[in-house]
This record gives C-alpha cells, sequence and structure tokens, in this order.
C-alpha cells in the first residue's frame, strides 16, 4: 500500500468554486481507480485559493490479478465461429479446453491476466480526470490547449514518494509546489503527504478551507470581544472569505461617524458585499462603528496599521458616495419617480417596469380580499410603489438593497407605516433561509409581485428548462408557497393566476387562461413536492391529494396530505392501501375481460353473505361521513371514517368468492370493489401513492 498526493497550483480561483472542484477531483480520479480494480482507502480533497489537492491512503501498488473462464462456441460448430472466439481472446487452438455443462460440451479458455502496477496506469488515469473535471466556467492562456478555471502553473504528483509523470497540456508533473505567493515564493520539493501538509503550514498556507473558516472566526471573535462588541454571524460570508485568503489575518478598522446616519442596511452591504468585510455590534444588536478584515498577510505592527488606513481609505469612499446618495434622493418623492420607471425594460413582450408596478397595483387590490387585515387601497397604492426605488441613486449604487430602501423612502415621504413595510417586504423570500412577510398588507404585495411575474413568463411560454432558470421563476413560485403556507392565507390560485394575467391583456391581447392555468398549477405542484419532502411530507402524498381533488388552496391541501399521510402511518391506513390495491387490481382485470367498467354502486338486494352485506352498509356509512367531514375541512375525522371499513373489508376478502360461478351475483361484487376505490378516492388517488 502507497499514499498518491496530487497538487494542481494556479492562479486564484474563485471561492464560490473551490469545494466542489476539490470533491469533482477526489470524486473522478476515486471513480477511475475503482474502475481498474485498483483498491484505496480514504480519500481526502483540500483547497485554497491557489490549489486544489487531493491524497489518497493505503492504495494498492497493482491490480489484483485476475483468472478467468471464458466459455466459446459449443463443440461441433462451425471453424468461423471457433475462429472468431480465439481471434477475440488472442489465443490458439492449444488453450482450448472442451468441458461438459448442464447444457452440452463446450470449448472453454482459462485465462490468467497479472494486476498491472498502479504507477502504469496512473499517468493516463490522472490526466483523464483532469480533463473532465466540471468547471462553471474555464478559460485557455497563451497558446496552450488545455482549460482550467484560471492559467495552471504546475502539478505536483508523488506515489509512494515517487513522481507519476502526468502529462496535462503543457505541463508535466513533478514533486515541487510553492507556499504563499508574497510571505513564502520560493519552491518547496515534497516527498510525502506529511511533509506536504507541514512544509505548506511553514510557508504560510493553511491548507484546509475548515481549519482557516475556524482560524477566521475564532480570531475575529475574539477581536470583537477585546473591543468589547460582538461579531454578527454570516456563514455565507466566513465560507467566502475562506476562499480568499490561504494565510488569513484578522484585523480592525473604524467607520466614521459621520455615516453612521446612512440606514444600517446601507453600511452592512458596503462592508459586506462589497468589501467582504464583517459586521460588529454592541450589546444590545445595533451596528458598531467598526469593521473585521481578513488580509492574506502577516504583518507586524506598523503593517497591520497600513492595511486597516488603506481598508478605512476604501470604505471611506464608498460610504461618502452612500451618505451623498442618501442625503439627495431623499429630496424627491417615491410618487415622483414612477415616471421614470417606464426607461426600464422589465422584459421585451412584457413591458416596462412602470408597467408592471401598475399591474403589481391592481392585482395587490384584488388579493387583500383574501388575506385578513389588509385594506385594498393600501395595498394598492404599497404595489404602485413598490418598485419606485429602481430609479434611486443608492439602489443603483447597491442594488442588493432595493426595496429595502423604498422602505426608508417611504417613511421619509410620510406613507402609512403598513405601505412602507409593505414595499420593504415584497421581494421576501429571497432565499430558502428567508422569513415570509407576515403583515397583511406585505402579504398581499408579495403575493402581487410574484404571481405577475409567474404569469407573465408562462403566458409567453418562458419556463425553466432543466437547470435553467435565468428569471427566477422557481423562486418566485416558492416564495408564493412559503408565502400562503406559513401564514395561512386561504388563497384560490387559479383566480390569482387569472387575476395576474388579465393585467397583461393591454400587451399580450387574449390569453389562454386554461393553458396557463395547467401549466401553472403544475408548476406549483412541482415546487410543493420538492418544498414539502424538506418538511418530511412524501412527494407520492401530495401528488394523490392533487390529482384526487381540484384545490387550488394550498393550505387545505396541505392539511389534507398530512392527515393522509398520519393515516397511512398507521395500521388502519396500511391495510386499506393493501386493499385498495387489491380491489383496483380485481375490477380492473375483470373490466379487461368482460369488456365493460363496474363504476356503479352494487345493488343491496343482490347481497347475500353476511361479508359483502357488513360491507356494503360500511361503505354506504363511511361515504356519507367521508363528504361531511371533507365538507367542512376535517380531514381526521375523513380517515377516522375510512378507518372504519377496513374490518369489513378485510373479512369481505376473507371470506366472500368474488368471481363465483353466478353472473349477476359476481357482477354485483365487482360493483361492491369499485365502491372500495371509490370511497377512498373520494380522499385522494390512492393509485399514486408509493410503498
Amino acid at each position: 500500500m502507497a499514499e498518491l498526493l496530487l497538487e494542481l497550483l494556479s492562479e486564484e480561483i474563485p471561492a464560490r468554486m473551490q469545494g466542489r472542484a476539490a470533491d469533482d477531483l477526489a470524486r473522478l480520479v476515486t471513480e477511475r481507480l475503482t474502475a481498474q480494480r485498483i483498491t484505496f482507502g480514504r480519500a481526502e480533497a483540500f483547497s485554497t485559493p491557489r490549489r486544489l489537492t487531493l491524497v489518497i491512503h493505503d492504495l494498492a501498488e497493482a491490480q489484483p490479478d485476475r483468472a478467468e473462464e471464458r466459455r466459446g462456441p459449443r463443440v461441433g460448430a462451425p471453424e468461423q465461429a471457433l475462429a472468431g472466439f480465439l481471434a477475440a481472446n488472442n489465443a490458439d487452438r492449444s488453450s482450448l479446453i472442451e468441458r461438459e455443462t448442464p447444457k452440452g460440451s463446450f470449448w472453454f479458455l482459462d485465462v490468467f491476466e497479472a494486476g498491472r502496477p498502479t504507477i502504469e496506469g496512473l499517468p493516463e488515469l490522472i490526466t483523464g480526470a483532469l480533463a473532465d473535471l466540471p468547471w462553471p466556467k474555464s478559460m485557455r492562456w497563451g497558446a496552450h490547449q488545455i482549460r482550467w478555471v484560471r492559467p495552471l502553473r504546475s502539478i505536483l504528483c508523488l506515489f509512494g514518494g515517487a513522481v507519476v509523470p502526468v502529462r496535462f497540456g503543457h505541463l508535466t508533473a513533478g514533486n515541487i509546489t510553492q507556499g504563499h505567493r508574497f510571505l513564502a515564493p520560493a519552491t518547496i520539493e515534497v516527498h510525502d503527504f506529511a511533509g506536504y501538509r507541514a512544509a505548506l503550514a511553514g510557508a504560510h498556507v493553511v491548507l484546509d478551507a475548515a481549519e482557516r473558516r475556524r482560524k477566521i472566526a475564532s480570531d475575529a471573535a475574539a477581536l470583537a470581544s477585546d473591543l468589547g462588541l460582538m461579531l454578527r454571524a454570516d456563514e455565507g460570508l466566513l465560507e467566502e472569505v475562506a476562499g480568499l485568503v490561504e494565510w488569513p489575518t484578522v484585523l480592525a478598522g473604524r467607520i466614521d461617524d459621520a455615516f453612521m446616519d446612512v440606514p444600517s442596511e446601507v453600511l452592512v452591504s458596503a462592508m459586506r458585499t462589497h468589501q467582504r468585510y464583517f459586521v460588529a455590534e454592541d450589546a444590545r444588536g445595533r451596528l458598531a462603528p467598526v469593521f473585521v478584515l481578513v488580509s492574506n498577510l502577516a504583518p507586524d505592527a506598523e503593517g497591520a496599521k497600513v492595511i486597516v488606513h488603506g481598508n478605512e481609505r476604501v470604505l471611506r469612499a464608498r460610504l461618502a458616495d452612500a451618505k451623498f446618495f442618501w442625503d439627495t434622493d431623499r429630496q424627491t418623492r417615491l410618487d415622483a419617480r414612477l415616471d421614470r420607471l417606464q426607461a426600464i425594460l422589465f422584459q421585451a413582450k412584457l413591458g416596462t417596469v412602470a408597467d408592471k408596478a401598475g399591474r403589481i397595483a391592481a392585482l395587490a387590490r384584488q388579493l387583500a380580499a383574501h388575506v385578513p387585515g389588509a385594506d385594498p387601497a393600501l395595498a394598492e397604492r404599497a404595489g404602485r410603489l413598490a418598485k419606485a426605488d429602481l430609479v434611486t441613486g443608492m439602489v443603483g449604487e447597491f442594488p442588493e438593497i432595493q426595496g429595502i430602501m423604498g422602505r426608508y423612502y417611504a417613511t421619509h415621504d410620510g406613507e402609512s407605516v403598513e405601505v412602507a413595510q409593505a414595499i420593504g417586504d415584497h421581494y421576501a423570500p429571497v432565499g430558502a433561509s428567508d422569513g415570509v412577510p407576515t403583515a397583511p398588507l406585505s402579504v398581499a404585495v408579495a403575493l402581487a409581485d410574484k404571481l405577475d411575474t409567474l404569469a407573465g413568463f408562462f403566458a409567453i411560454d418562458e419556463k425553466p428548462t432543466g437547470s435553467k432558470d435565468p428569471y427566477a421563476l422557481r423562486r418566485a413560485a416558492l416564495g408564493v408557497l412559503r408565502i400562503l403556507i406559513e401564514t395561512g392565507v386561504r388563497l384560490p390560485l387559479k383566480a390569482a393566476i387569472s387575476a395576474a394575467a388579465e393585467g397583461y391583456r393591454p400587451i399580450l391581447g387574449e390569453i389562454d387562461t386554461g393553458r396557463l392555468h395547467g401549466d401553472l398549477m403544475g408548476f406549483f405542484a412541482d415546487r410543493l413536492k420538492v418544498l414539502m419532502r424538506d418538511r418530511g411530507v412524501r412527494h407520492d402524498l401530495i401528488a394523490a391529494t392533487l390529482a384526487g381533488v381540484d384545490d387550488d388552496d394550498v393550505v387545505r391541501l396541505l392539511a389534507r396530505v398530512r392527515a393522509l399521510q398520519s393515516f397511512l402511518d398507521g395500521e388502519d391506513g396500511a391495510n386499506l392501501l393493501a386493499a385498495y390495491r387489491r380491489a383496483s387490481n380485481i375490477v380492473r382485470i375483470e373490466e379487461k375481460k368482460d369488456g365493460t367498467t363496474y363504476g356503479g354502486d352494487a345493488d343491496a338486494a343482490l347481497l347475500v353473505e353476511p361479508e359483502e352485506v357488513a360491507l356494503h352498509g360500511a361503505l354506504v356509512q363511511a361515504r356519507a361521513d367521508i363528504a361531511a367531514a371533507l365538507a367542512g375541512e376535517e380531514y381526521e375525522r375523513a380517515m377516522t371514517a375510512l378507518a372504519g371499513i377496513r374490518v369489513p373489508v378485510d373479512a369481505f376478502f376473507d371470506r366472500v368468492t368474488v368471481n363465483c360461478d353466478m353472473p349477476e351475483r359476481r357482477r354485483n361484487r365487482l360493483h361492491l370493489l369499485s365502491e372500495i376505490r371509490a370511497a377512498l378516492e373520494a380522499v385522494a388517488d390512492f393509485s399514486k401513492i408509493e410503498g
């Protein structure tokens, strides 16, 4: 057993690509080793801004020998068949062995293949893995033909301490690497992974991204604590910054007091999004005039002052712009900016942002009727102003805080608190971890914005395809579903889709709302399955409920699904599901055989066996109870009614022969089985339930 060490040294790899690339490298190499029957132990992948590293422990030094018996043609087969078998196996007649089998006498070859030394196959194996590494974006440089995410500078590859002569484009692997670009640029000779890792640490490179994250988090928290502050948790930024530095050093800078009256979201955006600084807070959770930066150097005290001063100067310039926009934007009311939205195109076929603002206003007014506590007039006002901050200087410079700035400017203009909040909330939720709007007016406007987008793009047949979703329609649909589920708002989606489509009539003319309903409801159903799967709700139960009822109220639909899941998790539900399948299969087979359908009710006068009489009575009562329970949205009660037929169903199948010799009685019993199916399908389409 030996160790394989592979390093790819390049120019800076984008932080967001590093972890995935390291995992892909490990996967591609280990898959190829497995395909070549080469055993190995643990594989570890590492990434820094300048390197991908893979180490595979306990790698076999050769493939195992392989002995194989290969059967050829039958003895006495045509000579041509035998010659073909020998040629395919590079053998001659003297190697053939005649053996008896249960199917007669056949010619066999006993083939022995000695295992190939691993080091002989590694160059081709690794080159293939490098060529197949799936970068999201890659490039060529100079006159070289290979592609990589950034110019590749060198390859280190060792197997058992010996250099593996991997060739990739113009590069040939060796046993040399480099440390930190500035702090330790000299070459380092490598013999094994332990020495490699230790040498890099001595050359100011922390190889493990997780170790860099821990160091940054710990040092930054300690630095903030020394200043009497706390660091705002930011896992996304921590992940990104760990991918920007090989030797993290944490420093703190100050924000000029003159900028502290600018909205905190602007300050945070300038620090976090534009400069990759961590945000500090005081004990009351208020933004502190301090930022924490991560340097890729190891400065002394004087050097640290220079770095901090430079970063303060850069931030000061950006915040000076922000303060200018903050002061200037407030001189013009949001409603005075609406005409300028005509200059911004929403989509070539769907008009301008001004058109969209008008549609959101009208739709929000209508949706407010379904949101308890939402004032229709205020919903219309908030919808009309929701996009007005797009033409402010602040949003032009900091687009990531659109909506938020609209809330500030609406408050400054004297708009009601509800309107300002709805403007600030209408994009939410943007990501899976974002909260949904909960204020009534905010819910109405956020739903209007998303439904308008969905209806418009589906109306012009611009739907997501595969992994491509350029207009973020999946996110919009998930946003609608999350708002409805988490607020409990009872919105008939088809009516809302029709209302949203109506807003496009002046631009698109006649719209096929039937097709739009079908496409969008199917799209919502797919997103609902994804959303609820992460919450422990089975996707097949959602499909069964959707197929069983024509219901576009998400809250009511999920109540049915949850009741159904609870029912099926119990013994009664599992047994009834089995009974449903048995009954359905019998009816389907007999219908095909007889060329007819057995969908009607059974004739009570033809029921003779006690078990079929009892089943019929139980079904009549259950169907009545189920209908009443569903009408009152009492889904647990509906499941209880279903459970009531379990015992008579079991007794019927145990003691009654469906396909008896009396045709009239046989047909009636098939109708009775059809009633079992109908009783269950009043709740959901049980044919779509798995397991």
